[in-house]
C-alpha cells in the first residue's frame, strides 16, 4: 500500500472499491454525473473536512464527511435504492478502501436515508449513505524536521510542563 499524501485519494479509493463490488453500476464523482439523463448509479462526494486528534505516530488528522448518493432510474421496483443503500452500508462498515490502516480509520456514524425533494417530499428512488472517516496525513512526529523528540521522566524533573527540563532521545 502506498501512503496517503492528499485527501482526494479517499474518494478515488472508494470509487475503485465500489466499481469492484458493483461492476454493473455506474460509480463516480459529481463530474461523472453532470448532465446525465440516466440517473442510476452511485455518486461519491465529500461534504466536510475538519480537524481530528493526531494519530499515535503524530500525523495530523482530517475527519471527512463522505456521502454516497444512490439513485435508481424512475420505474425501478419500490425501495430498490434502499436495498442498494443497505448493501453500501455493509460494504463501508469495515472498509478502509485499500488505504493503509495507519493512515485511514474505519468509517464511523454510518447512516442511510432517502433524499428530500425540494425540502417537502421524500424521494425514495434516491438514498444517501453518509459516514465519517478519518485520514492521517503528513510526516510522523519523530520524523518532523521542525523539532527534535524530547522526553522527561516525572521523577527526574521538578516541573513536567517546563520544556527546558526535557532532554533529547538518545540514539
Amino acid at each position: 500500500m502506498t501512503s496517503i499524501e492528499k485527501i482526494s485519494q479517499l474518494p478515488m479509493a472508494i470509487e475503485d472499491a465500489l466499481k469492484s463490488a458493483f461492476p454493473q453500476l455506474r460509480v463516480g464523482n459529481y463530474q461523472d454525473f453532470s448532465g446525465s439523463g440516466d440517473k442510476t448509479g452511485v455518486l461519491v462526494s465529500m461534504e466536510r473536512n475538519g480537524p481530528g486528534v493526531r494519530s499515535l505516530e503524530g500525523r495530523k488528522a482530517h475527519v471527512l464527511a463522505v456521502s454516497l448518493k444512490v439513485a435508481v432510474a424512475s420505474g425501478a421496483a419500490a425501495f430498490d435504492a434502499c436495498d442498494l443503500a443497505s448493501q453500501l452500508m455493509d460494504l463501508a462498515l469495515d472498509n478502509r478502501w485499500g488505504l493503509p490502516p495507519d493512515q485511514c480509520d474505519l468509517p464511523t456514524a454510518i447512516v442511510a436515508a432517502p433524499s428530500a425533494l425540494n425540502g417537502v417530499e421524500t424521494d425514495y428512488d434516491t438514498w444517501i449513505v453518509s459516514f465519517s472517516q478519518t485520514l492521517y496525513l503528513g510526516p510522523l512526529l519523530l520524523e518532523d524536521p521542525t523539532g527534535k523528540p524530547l522526553f522527561a521522566r516525572t521523577w527526574e524533573v521538578s516541573d513536567i510542563n517546563d520544556p527546558d527540563q526535557y532532554r533529547p532521545l538518545q540514539e
